[in-house]
């Protein structure tokens, strides 16, 4: 006789996860229609995403903010933008993610502050605040001060908010930027895991022992999902275990509840492609399998990029794609009605126990040499070594990405219209931005922000907590620039390292051709081919300019490769010293136009505008082709990736004679 089956109404659900898109643009009044919008369609949390200066504490009208203000976020210079940021969203009823960390504590000391004036109960504020500046040195670049006192800044926000904001995640260790910097699995696991330990030890001495298991329950995670489902879903059950370890066996929290790994996830951006880039919405929906399959290592919180965002900023339209697949995932299909999926199956559990195999072993060697922060140059040596492995293998065709380098003969897309499938940012966002900052500083109390501001740089030279005077300054009008540089004031700047060495590394097979035609040229030119690799502006995704100046010392050139956030001025200096046959500039921010133009009249301006400049980014057809007019000699953007055409180029151009002809 067969079973009958249960009731649907007895069935019990799980609570679906957090939607979230990560969204943010152009002016804090337009970012706050774009957040009203997806609340109405269904999102459950907020994602906020900050510009360039504001995550790297500069106001909109600095020398390094120009061309940066509102590309890639919303800019917040002080408690207005903040203020209209939310206006109209009550944030006692909200789940918010702020994407920040160099700037981290003045962003939430902005938050909290129009909580209070929104009347809310801050006790009741939800949300989380990223917060992780190791992997700023090691992947994304919008570090400010070097990494112990940048340390101090996090364990302080935590320290905080584990007595007054005590529902908020003070810390989202991201490993998410670790794997698009070429991470591999057991690598990711390993450094985050790491960064984790590296602040709770920070942070055993800023509160009472007894409460420490308290502090270790509000740390999250934020990760990265790539195309390789079944892997990236074992990665998430060995953080599962590896996290439960290390905060039973390194720390001593008996509470399993404040052992759980608490995590977000977006999807990976690294693999989405320009070309054919409707087939990014399968990637995007394969990528969140692995996040949500899974219930024992379920994300607590989704965020989808567009299918669209290799090319640009998305629309409305495009994000509210991305959130009806999650919606259709968690209401139409019965994946939440079901235990974990995987228990018992040996293909599984073998995986996961060869990724903490490999992850405790490299936790090991972080740990011998004196733990994360001691550890980030070999770390960022790591991962460019990693990534260099995963551009070689597209480049080869071992690695299939389709569209890319294979299956490239398609149709054209209907999705693709006149603006080219993208929203783009009006460039006169930047001159109201800066006009109503001005008026902010005008309308202020001179003497509250002069005092704010004393406070500030007292406690963080006597080593009080920086949250209370944070919020003092915030409510006495203080800017985003002005927090930071009192923390640079107060500890310094700092310049992480690049991760690539001058020393030729052991990829150099199959490079035979190139390798002569460089020493060809070098002789031809009376000394070794010399490369110059800038990356201009805030920008500090390095990923690209890393790889290409690896491949360019590969191949036998002379190298220049200083890192992130230069100024044109910098870039010019360096071509005044080093007098490189070819320049190469790096920019994904979307400031490329503005950037450009000042470094070429300056080229010009210095009799320098022989060098031929090659400029690489997301650009679209329309400013390449005004690039080229401004005397650019090369464009390249993510659909070129042969770096070995790159380095044939590089060589063309060196050559005196081919450039005069051309």
């Amino acid at each position: 006789m067969p079973t009958a089956r249960r009731p649907m109404s007895d069935v019990q659900k799980d609570r679906p996860w957090l939607f979230r898109t990560y969204a943010g643009h152009s002016t804090a009044k337009a970012s706050n229609a774009l957040y009203r919008g997806n609340l109405a369609k269904g999102q459950t949390g907020l994602s906020v995403a900050f510009d360039l200066p504001t995550q790297t504490g500069y106001d909109s009208d600095h020398q390094l903010a120009r061309g940066e203000v509102g590309k890639v976020g919303v800019p917040i210079s002080h408690l207005g933008d903040m203020r209209t940021l939310f206006d109209d969203i009550p944030l006692e009823q909200m789940n918010t993610s702020m994407t920040i960390n160099a700037t981290a504590p003045w962003l939430l000391s902005l938050y909290i502050a129009v909580a209070e004036e929104q009347g809310a109960d801050v006790t009741k504020l939800q949300g989380t605040v990223q917060n992780d500046i190791i992997k700023e040195y090691l992947s994304r670049g919008t570090y400010i001060c070097p990494p112990k006192p940048s340390l101090r800044l996090i364990t302080d926000v935590a320290a905080f908010c584990y007595t007054s904001v005590p529902k908020w995640n003070p810390m989202n260790v991201c490993s998410y930027h670790l794997q698009e910097a070429g991470a591999t699995p057991e690598q990711e696991l390993a450094f985050a895991l790491a960064t984790a330990c590296a602040v709770l030890d920070d942070l055993k001495g800023k509160v009472p022992e007894e409460d420490f298991p308290i502090l270790v329950g509000r740390i999250s995670f934020f990760v990265n999902a790539g195309i390789r489902f079944i892997t990236e879903m074992c990665k998430m059950r060995a953080f599962v275990d590896l996290w439960d370890e290390i905060c039973r066996d390194r720390y001593g929290v008996e509470n399993e509840k404040f052992r759980r790994f608490r995590y977000g996830v977006q999807v990976n951006s690294l693999g989405l492609t320009e070309q054919q880039p409707e087939n990014n919405v399968y990637r995007i929906l394969i990528e969140m399998l692995a996040v949500t399959l899974s219930k024992k290592a379920r994300a607590r919180a989704v965020q989808l990029p567009a299918w669209n965002e290799a090319l640009g900023l998305p629309r409305p339209w495009d994000q509210q794609w991305s959130l009806r697949m999650q919606q259709i995932m968690a209401y139409e299909t019965d994946l939440l009605e079901y235990d974990d999926l995987f228990d018992g199956n040996p293909a599984i559990d073998r995986k996961v126990a060869e990724l903490k195999e490999v992850a405790r072993a490299e936790l090991a060697n972080l740990d011998s040499m004196g733990g994360a922060v001691a550890a980030i140059e070999y770390m960022k040596s790591r991962l460019v070594d990693s990534n260099a492995d995963r551009v070689n293998g597209i480049e080869k065709g071992s690695t299939v990405v389709v569209g890319v380098n294979k299956y490239v003969e398609c149709e054209p897309s209907p999705l693709m219209d006149e603006d080219g499938g993208i929203m783009t940012v009006d460039p006169a966002v930047e001159a109201d931005q800066i006009a109503r900052l001005n008026a902010w500083r005008d309308g202020r109390d001179a003497g509250a922000v002069k005092a704010a501001l004393a406070g500030l740089r007292a406690a963080a030279q006597d080593g009080t907590n920086i949250m209370g005077p944070s919020i003092t300054a915030a409510k006495a009008g203080v800017t985003t620039g002005e927090w930071a540089e009192t923390m640079r004031q107060v500890f310094g700047q700092y310049r992480g390292p690049t991760g690539v060495s001058r020393a030729v590394s052991n990829k150099t097979e199959g490079l035979d051709e190139i390798r002569s035609a460089v020493d060809a040229m070098s002789d031809k030119l009376g000394r070794r081919l010399k490369f110059l690799m800038g990356k201009p502006g805030l920008d500090g995704h390095s990923n690209g300019a890393e790889q290409i100046a690896f491949r360019a010392r590969d191949c036998g050139m002379e190298i220049d490769y200083e890192g992130i956030r230069l100024t044109p001025d910098e870039i010019i200096a360096a071509a005044r010293r080093e007098e490189p046959h070819v320049i190469g500039l790096s920019i994904l921010s979307g400031s490329h136009m503005p950037l450009v133009e000042d470094l070429m009249g300056k080229l010009r301006a210095e009799g320098l505008d022989h060098i031929p400049v090659l400029v690489g980014g997301i650009i679209p057809d329309e400013d390449a082709r005004k690039l080229r007019a401004m005397g650019v000699a090369r464009v390249y953007t993510p659909k070129d990736f042969e770096l070995n055409r790159i380095m044939f180029d590089i060589v063309e151009l060196a050559d005196p004679e081919a450039v005069a002809a051309e």
